[in-house]
């Protein structure tokens, strides 16, 4: 005898009315009010210091004119977006930015997740805290202190570096005030001092990856290599895709505080980048306009970057920030 099953006929889920659905939400935020009074602060400060001041933006479409404010100065339009881009310094001050922004993501971005996955290597833990200890400390220095480091190890006189060129020979070199040097000391400083903090991201997320996958892999024979090829690095590769576009959504966003530090007459033509000429035209000559426009524009090339980088990495290999 056959039993003849009838299919259960699944029936479409109803979307809840809004009513219901604002309920839920307001037992969610009483349910977890303590977290949500948590991250309170943090809103209120990118509200207030971040999202407050965008009022101000305005001013680089208008004459500013301090007695009259902002919303009586005269409007212009793009008339200080003009200026920028017939200027003299455009396309030194785009260069620079732009060179030592790529720069620093093609050099300081791979060595923290070497050297997260050479200390994830690592079996002695003792030996481990102390590579870790010697490698983050670099980050709780100053700029000034960083910079006043460069100048004494750099010094053509007694240097370390310099002392070190003439006992094999050479002539001692003028580091801080040779134009071709600033990108590249800039940049291996900032390494020096940065990858320590940043390899903490990539060693948690090594931690995240399964052990069992590892004892697979020696069963098989693979070698230490091939393990950190074939498992380590596709471990964290969201991690790597996340952070590679946040940094180049920051490529134009040179600091402006180590470049200043490091910035004279002799370096000037390689060091001049766009917060440093922000800086002189717009708190040095007064030209709030211009520099509000310069800044602005700043900002506009990097969200481009952001959003275009995003877009790739969601495309290509389904991860992005949004």
């Amino acid at each position: 005898m056959r039993f003849l099953i009838k299919p259960e006929v699944q029936q479409p889920l109803q979307e809840k009315p809004a009513a219901a659905r604002s309920l839920s939400r307001s037992r969610t935020l009483w349910k977890n009010w303590e977290l949500y009074l948590l991250i309170l602060p943090v809103v209120v400060y990118y509200i207030i210091f971040h999202y407050v001041p965008m009022y101000g933006v305005q001013i680089a479409f208008k004459d500013f004119i301090a007695s009259k404010g902002i919303t009586d100065s005269p409007w212009v339009g793009f008339k200080h977006f003009e200026r920028f881009f017939d200027s003299y310094y455009f396309e030194r001050l785009i260069m620079n930015t732009l060179g030592i922004g790529l720069y620093e993501l093609a050099v300081g971005f791979p060595v923290p997740i070497l050297l997260a996955l050479m200390i994830n290597e690592v079996r002695s833990k003792r030996f481990k805290k102390t590579i870790q200890t010697v490698t983050y400390a670099p980050h709780f220095l100053s700029t000034v202190v960083l910079v006043g480091m460069l100048f004494i190890f750099l010094d053509p006189n007694s240097g370390m570096i310099n002392t070190m060129i003439r006992l094999f020979g050479g002539d001692p070199v003028a580091f801080m005030t040779q134009p071709g040097w600033f990108k590249t000391i800039y940049v291996f400083s900032g390494v020096w001092q940065s990858m320590g903090w940043s390899s903490i991201i990539y060693l948690a997320a090594l931690t995240g990856i399964d052990p069992q996958l590892h004892e697979a892999a020696k069963v098989d024979g693979a070698s230490r290599l091939k393990r950190i090829w074939h498992i380590n690095l596709p471990g964290i590769m969201p991690t790597i895709i996340i952070l590679l576009i946040m940094n180049v959504g920051s490529i134009m966003a040179v600091g402006f505080e180590k470049v200043f530090l490091m910035q004279n007459d002799l370096n000037r033509d390689s060091s001049d980048v766009i917060a440093t000429y922000v800086y002189r035209s717009g708190i040095l000559g007064a030209q709030y306009s211009f520099s509000a426009a310069i800044g602005l524009f700043n900002s506009i090339i990097n969200f481009i970057l952001l959003v275009t980088v995003n877009f790739i990495s969601k495309k290509v290999g389904q991860t992005s920030l949004w």
